[in-house]
């Protein structure tokens, strides 16, 4: 199974939970689930095949959710290639110290 790259950001909305404390909630799935994974400060890029991440990114959601969010808002981004795997390696080795 080929590995694509998912960027997600969880924009929670609440009027008694801190907004940072309910996205660690999200970040804390995708640190069990096992993928590799990386956290930014506007998102947190996943890689694997496509089918997981979805299914990751799910209960991320509902993870913010039964914290104690009333809303959220999702984005995601994802890089998909034809035939070939999708790593942040090749995007971000460079750029590292």
């Amino acid at each position: 199974m080929k590995s694509i790259n998912l960027g997600i950001q969880i924009v929670p909305k609440s009027k008694d939970k801190d907004s940072y404390w309910l996205v660690d909630q999200a970040i804390e799935v995708i640190k069990n689930s096992g993928v590799k994974y990386e956290v930014t400060p506007f998102e947190t890029v996943m890689e694997g095949p496509e089918e997981e991440l979805m299914k990751i990114a799910k209960e991320a959601q509902e993870a913010v959710l039964t914290a104690g969010a009333e809303e959220i808002l999702v984005y995601y981004r994802m890089q998909i290639r034809k035939s070939k795997d999708v790593t942040m390696g090749e995007k971000t080795d460079s750029w590292k110290q």
